[in-house]
């Protein structure tokens, strides 16, 4: 196929593509029962945008000005130049990647464990899934300081095992990387059972009949949890996934008290910058649009990467 045939081609599939998307909106508001129920939910989607949109265009209004208690000035991006010239945001942007990667993984990984343990039946089910859910019961900030005292020299439990091992040298809150990974083991303990819990809702879901049509087609039992329980799985596995990346990635309070602020997330950068002094207002506001759009493009990037999937299973 020649070069004007591909792009002849590439623009007739665009075209049918626009032309397709179209003819769906204009569908959904020629019908009267859908008109008529987008007419309804108007008023509170107006609501929702007043109350949630309008805050959000403000800050990245702002993020453009040098905000000043006498006055203000546009500086256009000179906040967001200085933001990406501070080691110090690179250094708490390198903390909230590997919090996230490091704390969702494991939560995902022991959470689906948990979720097809507790999904069978035993004696004492339903007291397992009581306690399973115990840690999540605890306030953040409860959590973090509960595990800072065992991670504290002389007295916690972690600190005087870290010692014998010879894991650490010197106290585990002295130590960047130590008070990381402990920050990642203190939120992996606490949310693992959220994430057991989306995912067992959506084991209880799939129906039992298709097991059966896979045990009757000779499936065994490892071949039926990678090729029927993970594709019907996807839906909850999309939520479970989206609701704690984006959970972990604007991380606050388990920094702050686990940490006792020795260790910045974007998050804790932000709230420095913004409560320190007034002459930094304007850099801590452009650092929180800069969270707020990182943490819009992660939930795209799971809707359209897990979401087609789903639909697709």
């Amino acid at each position: 196929m020649s070069v004007a045939s591909e792009t002849g081609l590439r623009k007739r599939q665009q075209t049918g593509v626009v032309s397709g998307a179209w003819r769906s909106i204009r569908g959904e508001f020629t019908d009267p029962e859908k008109r008529t129920a987008y007419w309804m939910i108007l008023p509170t989607l107006l609501v929702v945008l007043l109350i949630a949109a309008g805050p959000i265009l403000y800050a990245i209004y702002l993020s453009f000005w040098r905000v000043l208690p006498n006055g203000q000035t546009f500086i256009w991006l000179d906040n967001y130049v200085t933001l990406f010239t501070d080691s110090g945001f690179w250094g708490a942007a390198i903390n909230t990647v590997v919090f996230t990667v490091a704390s969702v993984g494991l939560e995902f990984a022991l959470g689906l464990t948990i979720a097809v343990v507790l999904n069978r039946g035993f004696v004492g089910q339903g007291a397992a899934r009581a306690i399973a859910i115990v840690p999540w019961a605890f306030p953040t900030v409860v959590s973090g300081i509960m595990w800072r005292l065992m991670y504290t020299d002389q007295v916690g439990i972690f600190a005087y095992l870290a010692d014998q091992l010879g894991l650490v040298t010197g106290p585990i809150l002295a130590n960047s990387t130590a008070v990381l990974l402990g920050a990642v083991v203190s939120d992996v303990w606490k949310t693992t059972p959220f994430v057991a819990l989306l995912l067992l809702a959506g084991l209880q879901v799939i129906p039992g009949d298709v097991y059966e049509a896979a045990r009757v087609d000779g499936a065994t039992k490892w071949q039926q949890f990678t090729k029927v329980t993970m594709p019907l799985l996807k839906p909850a596995i999309l939520v479970a996934l989206l609701f704690r990346t984006l959970d972990a990635w604007r991380v606050y309070d388990l920094f702050w008290s686990m940490t006792d602020r020795q260790l910045d997330s974007l998050s804790v950068y932000t709230y420095k910058f913004v409560r320190i002094s007034q002459l930094n207002l304007s850099v801590g506001n452009a650092a929180a649009v800069l969270v707020f759009l990182s943490s819009l493009a992660i939930a795209f990037g799971f809707i359209k990467l897990l979401g087609t999937r789903a639909q697709e299973a």
